[in-house]
């Protein structure tokens, strides 16, 4: 049997596709083009700002200008590292300076948290460096939420990087916090967060949590994108497991309802479950 639970941990993101937007080299060419007279403007806006709130702005603007291009760039190999520091190191120094303006404004740490965020998601996520950047992103996050609690892009963020470092209850949270102000956004991460928490409790042999957070994860699916922690299969085989076969196929036939892929092993193993148990529809 653990074999085939293995099997099917290794399908729960087997329609993960990375799909690279702008890869080519006229793509890479027009979005560095773009991003250079982004940079531009925001240069002019801090020069002509009347004051320290729309200077503040524009200085978030221009970080988060240099952000994107060392992102970017650094996503593509068409920057060395040096270079790759110093935009980063140019984007966390405006992004300062938009903090010092505007110490009250919520946007300006969003700002530099995803700069933050940014430069930690290109690091190795075990290593010291990652776990640095994303403890400075969780920080610029939670001030942004300090100053203005329905900030949607700040919760969300914060939830990510609760996501990331594996802290699935208070990512939960801030989801749900999350679904108060963009319904859609909030269920695809609530969805994904209950979905890998369900599977630390299975790996943790806590089935029946495993179960609730699963069943959670099936009520918020939105059927959006490809790359989602998928609940039915291991759901399903942990009811076939505890001998629970209507309810293994019930997660089979909502499966097959909504369009969610069923691990091939899971419906081999309720094909050997007497009739009198159910059948699929």
């Amino acid at each position: 049997m653990q074999d085939t639970w293995t099997k099917i941990l290794g399908g729960l993101k087997p329609l993960c596709v990375l799909v690279l937007i702008l890869s080519g080299a006229c793509g890479r060419s027009w979005y560095l083009s773009s991003n250079a007279k982004d940079i531009a403007k925001a240069t002019k806006a801090i020069e002509t700002a009347r004051d320290d709130g729309e200077r503040a702005l524009a200085y978030d603007e221009r970080g988060r200008g240099y952000s994107e291009r060392a992102r970017y760039s650094r996503a593509f190999k068409l920057i060395a590292a040096d270079e790759y520091d110093r935009l980063f190191d140019l984007a966390i120094k405006d992004q300062d300076r938009a903090i010092a303006l505007a110490p009250g404004n919520a946007q300006v740490y969003v700002g530099r948290g995803l700069t933050y965020y940014n430069r930690a998601a290109l690091e190795d996520a075990t290593g010291p460096l990652a776990k640095s950047y994303f403890a400075s992103a969780e920080s610029d996050f939670t001030a942004a939420i300090e100053r203005d609690g329905r900030n949607v892009l700040a919760l969300d963020m914060r939830g990510v990087v609760y996501t990331v470092r594996d802290d699935l209850d208070r990512a939960i949270a801030d989801f749900t916090q999350v679904m108060t102000i963009d319904s859609h956004l909030g269920k695809v991460r609530l969805a994904e967060a209950y979905c890998q928490r369900g599977s630390a409790f299975q790996k943790a042999s806590n089935y029946d949590a495993a179960i609730a957070d699963y069943e959670k994860a099936i009520e918020f699916h939105t059927g959006w994108g490809g790359c989602d922690c998928q609940p039915e299969s291991p759901l399903a085989w942990i009811y076939y497991e505890k001998k629970q076969y209507d309810k293994s196929w019930d997660v089979v036939r909502r499966a097959k309802a909504s369009g969610q892929w069923i691990a091939p092993e899971v419906l081999e193993q309720l094909k050997t479950v007497p009739r009198s148990t159910g059948t699929p529809s």
